[in-house]
C-alpha cells in the first residue's frame, strides 16, 4: 500500500525530491526543455490528493526556459511513496530518495498505478475543493464509478488515461497559467451544440499561484481511428484519400462556424495584418539562426510574409484550433470526424494561442499535415498530397461558403509559417524527419 508521506511542506520535500527529479524528469516524453541543463527546483504547490500519493506543481529551473514569463517550466506531477514498489509498477520507478524526510522510500509516477488512478476518476465524479486544487463537472454527463483505468503509451506532450473505453483523462504536465483553450473551447463548442468535438465531462484547476488547467476528462471515441494513421494506410496501400479529406474539410469548416457563432469575431485591418506578418518574420529570423540550413531560403520565404501585406481587404479572424493537423482528427465508428486537443502549439505563448485568428490559419496546419504524410512513403507522392489539399479545401467550401483558396496570399504565408515552425521541431527534436519541412521551404520559397 502507498505510505504517507511524512510531510508536506515544499522546503522540507525539496531535498528528498531534487535529486531524484534530476535523473527522471529531463528524461519524459512530455519535458519541453530537453538539451539545456536543470539547474534547479522549486514546489510551487504540494497537494496529499491521496494517502500516499502527492500533487505537485514543479518549476524546473533552466536557462533560457519558456517563451512566457518566469524562472522556468512549470510541469504537473502525481508522485506516489511506497515502502517497496511491486514488480507490475517498476516501469514507473522514479528513484529511491536518500536525503530529506522520504529518506529510504521509493517514490513513483502515481499516474501509472491503477489504484491511484481509479481513486482519481471518484475525485473528479464531485465537484469541490482540495487545497489548491478545483474539480469541476458538467452534471450533463454522467461519469459511473468503478471504470478499470489505462495509461496510454504514444508518444505526446501529456498523459492521458482511457476509464473503461468510456472516458479519457488528458493531464497536462507542463502547465502554462491562464485560461486553457483546450478546456475552454470545448466547453463553448458543446454548450454550442457542435458534435465535432468531445464535451468535457469534468476538469481539475488550481488557482495556486493563479488559474490553470490541469485535466481535462471527455468521452472517450470508442471505435475511432487516429487521422494520421488512416493516411499513412492508405499510402501504404496505394489507396485514395480524398473522400475522406472533403469530410475533414467540412468538419473543420463546421467547427470554425459554430466558434464564430459563440465567440467574438474581430477584423483585422491593415495595421494588424502588418503585426501578423512581422511576427511570422521574427519567427523566420530566428529559425534560421538555430537551424543554418534555413538561411539560404530565408529571401524567398520572406517574400511569402511580404505578400500578405500588399492585400488591401480587411479579415476576418476568429478563434480557431491553432494547430490542426491530422493527428488532431478520429474518424468516429459510423465514419463522422472529430476534431479533438486544441490546446494549441504548446511552444507558444498562451495568450498568444488564444488570440483570435484568420480561419485559413488552420486550413494550412492541414495542408502541411497531408504533404507530412506523402512524404513518409517512398518514392515521394506529391500528387496524393495534391489531390487531399485541393478535396479538403473543397469540402470545407462547401459547408463554410467560404473557399480557402481565394486567400492565396494568407493561405501561403500560414504554410511557410508552418513550415518554418517544422523545420525548427525537427531539427531538434527529430533530425531524421528535418527533410520534410525542408522539401516544403524550397516549394515556398519558389512560389
Amino acid at each position: 500500500m502507498p505510505k504517507a508521506a511524512p510531510t508536506l511542506t515544499p522546503v522540507a520535500l525539496l531535498p528528498s525530491l531534487a535529486p531524484l527529479l534530476h535523473e527522471w524528469l529531463p528524461r519524459q516524453r512530455w519535458f519541453a526543455g530537453k538539451g539545456r541543463p536543470v539547474t534547479g527546483f522549486s514546489l510551487v504547490s504540494v497537494t496529499e490528493l491521496l494517502p500516499g500519493c502527492l500533487h505537485l506543481l514543479v518549476r524546473a529551473e533552466q536557462p533560457g526556459s519558456a517563451p512566457e514569463p518566469g524562472p522556468g517550466d512549470v510541469y504537473q506531477l502525481l508522485l506516489g511513496v511506497r515502502n517497496v514498489l511491486p514488480p507490475p509498477l517498476a516501469p514507473a520507478l522514479v528513484g529511491h530518495a536518500t536525503a530529506g524526510p522520504l529518506t529510504g522510500l521509493t517514490v513513483y509516477d502515481a499516474l501509472q498505478d491503477p489504484q491511484v488512478a481509479s481513486l482519481l476518476l471518484e475525485r473528479l465524479r464531485t465537484p469541490g475543493r482540495l487545497g489548491p486544487l478545483r474539480f469541476g463537472c458538467d452534471g450533463a454527463i454522467p461519469v459511473p464509478p468503478g471504470l478499470a483505468p489505462r495509461l496510454l503509451a504514444a508518444e505526446q506532450s501529456n498523459s492521458s488515461l482511457v476509464y473503461g473505453d468510456t472516458f479519457i483523462l488528458k493531464v497536462f504536465r507542463r502547465i502554462h497559467f491562464g485560461v486553457n483553450p483546450d478546456l475552454e473551447l470545448p466547453l463553448v463548442l458543446a454548450r454550442h451544440g457542435c458534435a465535432r468535438v468531445p464535451a468535457p465531462a469534468a476538469w481539475i484547476q488550481t488557482d495556486l499561484p493563479e488559474n490553470a488547467t490541469l485535466a481535462v476528462l471527455q468521452p472517450y471515441l470508442r471505435g475511432s481511428q487516429d487521422g494520421w494513421q488512416l493516411a499513412l494506410r492508405a499510402l501504404a496501400d496505394r489507396r485514395d484519400f480524398t473522400r475522406e479529406a472533403h469530410a475533414l474539410g467540412r468538419a473543420t469548416a463546421e467547427v470554425h462556424t459554430a466558434l464564430a457563432e459563440a465567440l467574438p469575431v474581430i477584423t483585422l485591418g491593415r495595421a494588424q495584418t502588418e503585426l501578423l506578418a512581422t511576427a511570422m518574420h521574427e519567427r523566420l529570423e530566428a529559425a534560421a539562426q538555430a537551424v543554418p540550413t534555413l538561411q539560404p531560403h530565408v529571401p524567398g520565404l520572406r517574400a511569402a510574409f511580404d505578400a500578405v501585406t500588399r492585400v488591401a481587404a480587411a479579415r476576418p479572424a476568429q478563434r480557431v484550433h491553432g494547430d490542426l493537423h491530422l493527428g488532431q482528427t478520429l474518424r468516429t465508428g459510423d465514419g463522422d470526424w472529430a476534431v479533438i486537443d486544441f490546446e494549441g502549439e504548446p511552444a507558444r505563448p498562451l495568450a498568444e494561442r488564444r488570440r483570435p485568428q484568420p480561419p485559413v490559419r488552420d486550413v494550412a496546419g492541414m495542408l502541411r499535415s497531408f504533404d507530412y504524410a506523402a512524404r513518409t512513403q517512398r518514392p515521394w507522392r506529391p500528387e496524393w498530397a495534391e489531390s487531399c489539399r485541393d478535396a479538403y479545401c473543397t469540402g470545407y467550401a462547401a459547408a463554410a461558403g467560404t473557399d480557402p483558396r481565394d486567400e492565396p496570399e494568407l493561405l501561403r504565408a500560414y504554410e511557410t509559417d508552418k513550415a518554418v515552425y517544422e523545420v525548427l521541431y525537427e531539427a531538434r527534436h527529430r533530425p531524421d524527419w528535418l527533410a520534410v519541412p525542408m522539401a516544403a521551404v524550397r516549394r515556398l520559397a519558389q512560389d
